[in-house]
């Protein structure tokens, strides 16, 4: 049974946010391949957490753009587990979409930490020779700059705390940023949970 009245309405708004979480999901993947091709130069082996940030962009677009398709054809076919399903994924990924957003932010441009507390981390890598770090964690970055480092021309600070200080800072931006995100989801959530109302309520007069 077709929706009518305010629930065309709804569909149709529902449409317009499945299309801006398409364009999201594609952003996202297109950010987390550049950032992958970025970082493969000048991350030379170990799982850091700028290493594994690009994957997890990738996989959040991903994911995100199933949980759009899964909604559209939800919505197109006014299927009830369809919208059900959506309406649970978008919720699940709301957390994890802003997560990926403040650490894509706090690693954009250039790598400048180096290791998860500081830079003697490598130390404990065997495929890492001694007195060695990746090129990434020199303050300018060439071919082998990390090779025999000079402690002053590479920076020192973890990436750990490289975020917890960023966000320290930066309190109110990324409470903004997550709000103004988690706002556009809440809305596909509620617009998701009225059109499954009324798809049930067709079933119950049928």
């Amino acid at each position: 049974m077709a929706v009518e009245g305010g629930m065309k309405c709804v569909k149709f708004l529902l449409y317009v946010l499945l299309l801006a979480f398409c364009a999201c999901a594609v952003g996202l993947i297109a950010v987390g391949v550049g950032a992958q091709l970025v970082l493969s130069q000048t991350i030379i082996q170990g799982a850091t957490p700028g290493s594994l940030l690009p994957v997890v962009i990738i996989a959040v677009g991903v994911f995100l753009f199933l949980v759009a398709f899964v909604g559209c054809c939800g919505a197109c076919k006014e299927n009830y587990c369809l919208m059900i399903t959506f309406a649970i994924f978008l919720s699940l990924i709301m957390l994890v979409e802003v997560a990926a957003a403040i650490a894509g932010y706090v690693f954009r441009d250039k790598f400048k930490c180096c290791g998860a507390a500081n830079y003697t981390d490598w130390e404990k890598i065997p495929s890492m020779s001694k007195n060695r770090v990746p090129d990434s964690c020199c303050i300018n970055v060439t071919v082998g700059c990390g090779i025999n480092f000079n402690e002053k021309a590479i920076h020192k600070e973890g990436c750990v705390e490289k975020i917890g200080g960023w966000l320290r800072k930066n309190v109110l931006v990324v409470a903004a940023a997550a709000l103004g995100i988690a706002f556009v989801e809440v809305l596909g959530i509620v617009f998701a949970c009225c059109l499954v109302k009324s798809i049930r309520s067709g079933y119950e007069v049928m």
